[in-house]
């Protein structure tokens, strides 16, 4: 597969790059996004291919254009190449072979403490400029007010009381954040959602991956020198898969069971 491939820019379409963004009557990816998710699989043992410095770049840049709340991205990932370290890692992996294999370990990051800084970076470099005053507003003002909890969460008993009295007298509102429960779960939503964009990207290349959750994470911290608002959501190990790389025959439950209509 062709390590630079031409992607086109989607704010300068020409015809034919029209003609190739799908509709509901015309799919030209279906097909190839299809082989993608059903040739994934969750891959233990990786071959010595190691995984090109361009490829894994492009594909953490598909894994960055992944859906987020508000476009606050609030993600981080963490390349562990350098020999000690990754046999560190790997220990703190507790040794599973999909870590000791692997062409690139890669642990994938929540952050807690970015939301501000992000708001404000989205403020300086929004693509429209004068900014739209709906836009300021919201990155100024409703976020501040969904993620501020206040001084022994002060804030987060106002934000509860009003929030009760809205739904009653106006109907459904976004419960805001009232905990770091609350953010933390937010982070890593949308900190997961990237991780995914990540392990189909690496298979769009020929390359697999294994997301792990088994992994101690107090060490993993310590060896990343992370903070208290950082969170490992998973440790990813990536590289060409192996003739003995998957351990078993795939399958899932019935549909029925996890679809409903209501």
């Amino acid at each position: 597969m062709n390590p630079n491939p031409a992607r086109p820019n989607p704010n300068n379409l020409d015809s034919d790059n029209k003609n190739s963004i799908a509709t509901p009557t015309h799919t030209p990816q279906r097909q190839a996004f299809c082989e993608v998710v059903e040739s994934r699989r969750s891959v233990r043992r990786f071959t010595d291919t190691p995984i090109p410095d361009d490829v894994l770049a492009d594909c953490l840049r598909l894994a960055m254009l992944a859906p987020n709340s508000s476009n606050l991205q609030p993600w981080e990932f963490y390349i562990i190449d350098d020999a000690d370290n990754h046999k560190q890692a790997v220990k703190n992996c507790m040794n599973q072979n999909a870590a000791k294999t692997s062409a690139r370990l890669i642990a994938v990051v929540a952050r807690t403490d970015i939301w501000r800084d992000h708001a404000q970076q989205i403020l300086s470099q929004y693509p429209d400029k004068p900014v739209p005053k709906k836009v300021k507003d919201y990155y100024s003002k409703v976020v501040a007010l969904d993620f501020l909890r206040g001084p022994a969460n002060v804030v987060s008993a106002a934000k509860w009381g009003a929030t009760q009295i809205i739904r009653r007298t106006k109907g459904p509102i976004k419960s805001p954040y009232y905990t770091f429960e609350d953010t933390k779960n937010w982070a890593t939503n949308n900190t997961a959602l990237a991780a995914e964009n990540l392990m189909l990207a690496l298979r769009a290349y020929g390359f697999d991956s294994c997301a792990m959750g088994g992994f101690d994470e107090p060490a993993m911290k310590r060896l990343l020198d992370l903070s208290d608002h950082q969170h490992i959501v998973m440790m990813i190990g990536a590289g060409e898969r192996a003739d003995n790389g998957v351990y078993n025959t795939q399958f899932r439950f019935d549909q029925s069971q996890h679809v409903h209509y209501v």
